[in-house]
């Protein structure tokens, strides 16, 4: 069963990417509003793979990643980001994020990304 966090300050974006996910044989172990939240639960939960918002408040998804990977470089963080966040995205994967996500999201799009980040 792959475990996944969820991060995005967005409800209803939490829920599209839940709703996805459980649909298509994940499990969603927690949720995160903000990237403080994120590094918290992702040391409590240790989920197999975490769905990054690049876009939060208290502190980004890029910040909260490079704190996740310093506690556990085995971490596997796919980043979601909104169409024409190319640099960011660019300096997410330069910080060690496993692949991304753009809205508005295409399920099997995510879907593939995230059995293929599991596999890497």
């Amino acid at each position: 069963m792959k475990r996944v966090l969820v991060v995005d300050d967005a409800v209803f974006m939490r829920t599209m990417i839940k709703d996805i996910l459980t649909r298509n044989g994940f499990t969603v172990v927690g949720e995160a509003a903000t990237g403080v939240e994120a590094v918290d639960k992702y040391n409590y939960l240790k989920p197999d793979l975490v769905t990054m918002d690049i876009t939060m408040p208290e502190m980004d998804g890029i910040s909260a990643l490079k704190i996740i990977l310093e506690n556990d470089v085995d971490a596997r963080v796919v980043m979601v980001s909104a169409m024409g966040q190319e640099k960011l995205i660019f300096e997410a994967l330069g910080a060690g994020a496993v692949d991304f996500i753009t809205k508005p999201f295409q399920p099997n799009k995510i879907i593939k990304t995230l059995t293929n980040s599991l596999n890497k």
